[in-house]
């Protein structure tokens, strides 16, 4: 895999890789292919997904793969073993492994007993050894001049198999190589919920396990989780730290097919941070992001005047970059004192008709929480985001931005203009990207103005950044 090869005429055209401004790192993310069998269905699909890999121009530095690379879950290892020899030497035949390294995680198909786990760390001899005792082979790191990558192994049959990490190393690692510009952590198991699957070790890794990781990711300044198995592709930041999970390199017939596709993640990264695009089979970019997202001081977003009003901008998002599809609010205002929890509308974004509101933003329950209500299709049941609670009879000042580019993860909020974003909870597998954005608005009171779900409050105010009317009515 060389670009020189781009001069063959008998190849297919080069796609475009994304690469650092100056000095970075560019490299390529994708897993969950559970092949290694000649002639089964994701032989063919995780070919495809290899072949758009194949056309990147320039190739990537290095290639990460966050598991489920065969089957595997057999007892027979003779089986296991001829499953990740097809891998090697037929389905990744075309790479150029000492131009382009590739790093694999551990993962529920692949490590799942003692023996398998044995099995990886033989037929991976070209991964370090240098993870905790027990753990060689299994978990490691890597360090690329200023990058560091930390592979961690989340199905250690020492700590009891599925959803099970060392944290204790994790933080020892991340400590040792403070230095370190850029910090990345793999894993095969996400740590919050991806489209509502969610369940303790089969779904995330153990619950008990999961906080102390995050507060480990947050005060090493990690750039992201880069993990699998849900297969999806999607994006979720916590307290400034992406969860970027790419699990769609082959295993289609339980893909989601109204919501995922078959994708590969190529990404650059530099001192402006992290860009992505995710590819699939055609060579089509079908989601992009650059992250962080920057925004002006909250000082200077537009104030709107209470009740009933006309939209900012309205219609679809033209997708340009991340400015055109960001809309950020500022809230500030006081709750009320009441033990009650009735919905209570701080922006409602609605059309004429009985429709319901596309995008609602409000407070529900005892606990005042933050909420966003998406009803893109009118008749379809909402679906809903739920944030932070608010304390009853105080002052609150919220900021809250829906990015239509990052899925149901980009539905995010924040304290100020210097606290990290972090995503709302959320069981859906879209986001704003659903959305038409509509022409009327309403600030503290729900669709047309009316007194119904009125904010109970007082001195609410609300400013909004709008992306400058990159929308075509």
């Amino acid at each position: 895999m060389t670009d020189a090869a781009a001069d063959a005429p008998d190849l297919p055209e080069r796609i475009p890789a994304l690469t650092p401004a100056g000095a970075g790192h560019q490299f390529v993310f994708y897993g969950d292919a559970c092949s290694g069998v000649p002639g089964a269905p994701h032989e063919a699909t995780f070919a495809g997904v290899n072949a758009v890999v194949a056309r990147l121009s320039p190739a990537p530095e290095f290639i990460v793969f966050p598991g489920d690379e065969v089957i595997g879950l057999t007892s027979d290892e003779a089986a296991l073993r001829t499953q990740w020899r097809h891998w090697h030497e037929v389905e990744m035949a075309w790479l150029d492994r000492q131009a382009v390294p590739i790093y694999h995680c551990t993962s529920n198909h692949t490590t799942y007993d003692a023996m398998s786990e044995r099995v990886f760390a033989e037929m991976l001899p070209h991964l370090p050894r240098n993870g905790p005792p027990g753990q060689e082979g299994l978990a490691y790191f890597v360090r690329r001049g200023d990058l560091l990558l930390v592979f961690v192994h989340t199905c250690w049959s020492g700590l009891g198999g599925e959803g099970q990490v060392d944290t204790d190393w994790l933080d020892e690692t991340l400590g040792r190589h403070g230095d370190a510009r850029f910090k990345f952590v793999v894993g095969h198991h996400p740590v919050f919920p991806v489209n509502g699957f969610a369940g303790r070790q089969q779904r995330q890794i153990a619950p008990e396990q999961a906080q102390a990781f995050w507060r480990i990711l947050v005060e090493h300044d990690v750039v992201a989780y880069l993990c699998s198995h849900i297969l999806a592709f999607d994006v979720q930041v916590h307290d400034g730290v992406l969860q970027l999970l790419s699990a769609g390199a082959g295993t289609a017939h339980r893909m989601p097919a109204e919501s995922e596709y078959l994708h590969c993640v190529q990404a650059a990264l530099d001192d402006r941070g992290l860009r992505y695009q995710v590819l699939d089979p055609a060579g089509q970019v079908r989601e992009r992001l650059s992250w962080p997202i920057e925004l002006p001081p909250s000082a200077t977003w537009t104030p709107l005047a209470a009740g009933a009003q006309a939209a900012p901008v309205h219609g679809e998002l033209a997708a340009d970059d991340d400015a055109s599809l960001l809309f950020a609010w500022r809230f500030v205002g006081h709750t009320d004192a009441g033990p009650a929890g009735p919905a209570q509308t701080l922006l409602a974004a609605w059309d004429e008709g009985p429709a319901l509101a596309p995008l609602w933003i409000g407070l529900t329950g005892p606990g005042r929480r933050l909420t966003v209500i998406l009803t893109p299709w009118a008749g379809n049941s909402p679906h809903y985001w739920f944030g932070p609670g608010l304390p009853a009879d105080a002052a609150f000042d919220i900021q809250l931005a829906v990015h239509a580019g990052m899925g149901p993860g980009g539905i995010m909020w924040r304290t100020n203009d210097a606290a990290p974003w972090s995503s709302l909870e959320a069981a859906s597998a879209w986001g704003a990207e659903a959305l038409t954005w509509p022409a009327h608005w309403s600030i503290g009171c729900d669709k047309g103005g009316v007194a119904d779900k009125p904010f109970l409050g007082h001195d609410l105010s609300v400013a909004v950044l709008a992306p400058n009317g990159s929308v075509s009515p």
